[in-house]
């Protein structure tokens, strides 16, 4: 059995370069064959939540489980990865170029206060699933008053 790496931290304050990513945005629905970066895609996800936890689940089709990174902390999820191309025969012509490769990495801010010691997550069938459990809201924290 592999595992994906979850690593728990502060790292996820350190975000790319606002530039970079506007320019992204801006050119590469025209043509995603031009961008500043290293050819970056954004993988589309969902984020749901239940009573008792957050779940996101991201289309990774085509990205090995050891190519992926999940880093968490009680505000946000950060996953990132790589996409390799398929090697293509030196006399291969494309006719459509549609699929993306390359690196991508997304940063999820949470609906919810998680605990990232209950953490769980899957890869199947070209689909990360990622379950966070919720802090419960209701806790009562009774603080002791000195005499002084």
């Amino acid at each position: 059995m592999e595992y994906i790496k979850i690593r728990f931290g502060s790292e996820l304050d350190r975000l790319s370069s606002d530039f970079e990513k506007a320019f992204d945005d801006i050119f590469s629905p025209a043509n995603p064959m031009f961008t500043l970066s290293d050819r970056k895609w954004h993988p589309q996800m969902d984020i749901y939540e239940t009573p008792g936890e957050v779940i996101i689940i991201a289309a990774i089709a085509g990205v090995a489980q050891e190519d992926l990174d999940v880093e968490i902390n009680r505000k946000a999820v950060k996953i990132k990865g790589q996409r390799k191309e398929i090697p293509k025969g030196s006399d291969a012509t494309y006719r459509l170029a549609e699929i993306q490769y390359g690196t991508f990495e997304r940063v999820l801010f949470l609906p919810a206060a998680i605990d990232p010691d209950v953490v769980s997550a899957s890869f199947a069938n070209g689909l990360l699933q990622i379950r966070l459990a919720k802090i419960p809201q209701d806790r009562i924290h009774i603080i002791p008053i000195s005499d002084e």
